[in-house]
């Protein structure tokens, strides 16, 4: 049996609409009118003869036959990108400086370095996991190049998405059941441990500071321990313990606002400003945004 091949540009347009959410948003990231990237799919379904997107009004979502061409997708495309760069491109260079939170370091950047580190290998990068209230200033002093942040404000980087909170506890203790609550909280001026205590205020519920820590693991030793329940990012809970709601009289808590962070100092850097691209291209397409989310937030880049 003979079969079509499949051509460059219409992995393109699928991975573009992937990983815009939208064939209007993947437009303008192929230099294509919307009606042309929809063509572009059309050829691309006939070829491999099934459907690869379920078309919505607002959301293109994949089929599982799309899911499965995603990971060969992009590894063409990847593979395409290397090739030029070896004949017509020039090799990138230099160091960048990236902060993340533990939190999300393995969740949300890991498959992203992934990807970079093979076509750029000459990049070094250095990696700093601190809390989110540390990181900010490391950018906006110039110390860091780029970080993955939960921003109280909507001048500090672009919007990505918004990473539920959620209340922690071991079901082996049952710290729940307490009054006063114990809970383990991050440092003062971390906005979980504001989340943590607006909640209860509101629930009129009784608590108790039991536990400090300014890492993850320091909060996930609290509550294995059976010290406490604490709240955490959704994506850092492990599946041993369990997550706490209105069962357990614990009200519901403000998500994070996700933001990508670049430093006014690193604009002339193309090392960085190709990670940058990748990390927004990337992580705008986690499938744990919530209503939340301002969409024109996402399209205005303050650096």
């Amino acid at each position: 049996m003979t079969y079509q091949d499949l051509q460059m540009d219409w992995l393109k347009c699928f991975v573009a609409v992937v990983n815009a959410g939208s064939l209007s948003a993947a437009a303008p990231e192929v230099h294509r009118s919307q009606s042309a990237v929809s063509m572009q799919l059309k050829k691309l379904e006939s070829a491999l003869g099934c459907q690869l997107l379920m078309r919505g009004p607002r959301q293109n979502q994949l089929t599982p036959d799309g899911q499965k061409l995603l990971g060969y997708a992009r590894r063409m495309l990847d593979l395409h990108a290397e090739a030029q760069a070896a004949f017509h491109g020039k090799e990138l260079t230099g160091r960048i400086r990236l902060g993340v939170p533990d939190d999300y370091a393995a969740k949300y950047l890991t498959p992203v370095l992934k990807r970079f580190a093979p076509n750029f290998a000459s990049v070094e990068i250095e990696l700093s996991c601190e809390q989110s209230t540390s990181l900010i200033p490391r950018i906006e002093s110039g110390d860091l190049d780029l970080a993955l942040v939960s921003r109280e404000h909507p001048n500090q980087g672009t919007l990505l998405f918004h990473e539920p909170m959620v209340w922690v506890g071991s079901p082996q203790f049952e710290v729940w059941r307490r009054d006063p609550l114990p809970i383990a909280v991050y440092e003062s001026e971390s906005l979980a441990k504001r989340s943590a205590i607006n909640s209860l205020a509101l629930q009129g519920r009784r608590y108790k500071v039991v536990y400090n820590s300014s890492s993850l693991s320091g909060q996930l030793a609290a509550v294995e321990s059976g010290l406490a329940v604490a709240v955490l990012t959704q994506c850092s809970v492990p599946s041993h313990l369990e997550i706490l709601g209105g069962e357990q009289a614990l009200g519901p808590l403000e998500p994070m606002a996700v933001s990508l962070y670049r430093s006014r100092a690193s604009k002339d850097s193309a090392a960085v400003g190709s990670l940058y691209e990748l990390l927004l291209k990337t992580l705008r397409t986690a499938a744990i945004a919530v209503p939340h989310q301002d969409v024109n937030d996402t399209l205005i880049d303050p650096t």
